[in-house]
């Protein structure tokens, strides 16, 4: 049976979602991600604040394409009016949905009464999400957490009363604030949450899904509606197509040639000099290139280069050099 967020919104049978992630999830990364199979991106969370005061990072964040649909964008910020103004500043960059970031743990968002600061006042959090939904005729989704802290884990009420003032899907990252990304994320509140006859939107999972063993086990003990995978898909998006082709064959496929993986990083290399300009995409693409190439021996060596080269042209003979040493011997 297919997921639907909204009338509009098909997700097909257990949806696979890349998780918002700062700094990571823009569109030259959401691009390799959509071409692994993704059935739903977010933009990076965009401070609402930003929107308004016409910061131009913020406004950058809003940029989405149409291949990348369905797309939600997601905004998170502290003041109500603010997040009134800020969703249809959001909606009118045509996105499928819009999305509330209650999840993110960082002092500079959570201690400034943003992201997961909300958790510790519920009430707060509810009438900033009926705001959210009145102000747009968009589907509205939640990211949050189990709760603040060990003692505060009131995922339960959140969960009930954010569907009562009409959010249509919510994904919870199995995680407290003060856990921050430590410890395991545990999975069995949202269970909890999805079993609760009251609930009657889409739940999706989120934290420590890292492998198609886990994705597979999880799917059947949490039973979740779908699965948000962050931080295992950079650089490896190929996360998302080794779950589906699992799940639709019971068979595991190979793994990427390092050919593909070659190919794959120069595709986000001239997406990402493409959509910010040759010096910032180059900038921003170096804190990838150890993931993309994860296991590969002696590749500090190619990575030093990488990271300090700032041509396009340099940068592809690199990696063409390094197609040419490790090709014959790396799987």
């Amino acid at each position: 049976m297919s997921v639907k967020i909204g009338k509009n919104i098909d997700l097909g049978p257990f949806p696979l979602l890349l998780a918002p992630m700062e700094d990571v999830s823009d569109p030259p990364f959401r691009y390799v991600c959509k071409q692994n199979g993704v059935d739903l991106m977010y933009t990076e969370f965009i401070s609402s604040e930003g929107l308004i005061r016409d910061a131009a990072k913020s406004r950058q964040k809003l940029d989405i394409f149409e291949y990348e649909r369905p797309i939600g964008i997601q905004i998170f910020g502290s003041d109500i009016e603010t997040m009134r103004e800020a969703t249809e500043i959001a909606a009118a960059a045509g996105p499928d949905l819009i999305d509330i970031n209650y999840g993110c743990p960082v002092k500079n968002v959570a201690c400034r009464g943003a992201g997961a600061s909300l958790l510790q006042d519920i009430d707060k959090m509810v009438a900033m999400t009926k705001a959210v939904v009145d102000a747009t005729s968009l589907p509205v989704t939640v990211k949050t957490r189990l709760g603040w802290d060990d003692q505060t884990k009131n995922v339960y009420e959140a969960a009930e009363r954010l569907q009562d003032v009409g959010i249509e899907a919510l994904s919870i990252h199995g995680r407290t604030r003060s856990q921050m990304y430590k410890g395991q994320a545990d999975w069995s509140m949202i269970r909890d949450v999805k079993r609760n006859p009251r609930i009657r939107i889409p739940i999706f999972g989120n934290g420590d899904v890292d492998s198609v063993e886990k994705a597979a086990a999880w799917r059947m003990e949490y039973e979740v509606d779908g699965i948000m995978i962050g931080r295992a898909s950079i650089g490896y998006p190929w996360i998302f197509r080794e779950i589906k082709h699992f799940f639709q064959t019971g068979e595991y496929l190979p793994g990427p040639s390092l050919a593909e993986r070659i190919e794959v990083c120069r595709t986000h290399l001239l997406k990402s000099i493409a959509w910010k300009g040759e010096k910032t995409g180059i900038f921003e693409m170096r804190r990838h290139y150890a993931n993309y190439f994860k296991g590969i021996p002696h590749f500090k060596e190619y990575r030093m280069q990488l990271v300090s080269l700032q041509d396009v042209a340099a940068i592809e003979e690199v990696l063409a050099e390094i197609s040419y040493d490790f090709v014959p011997s790396y799987p």
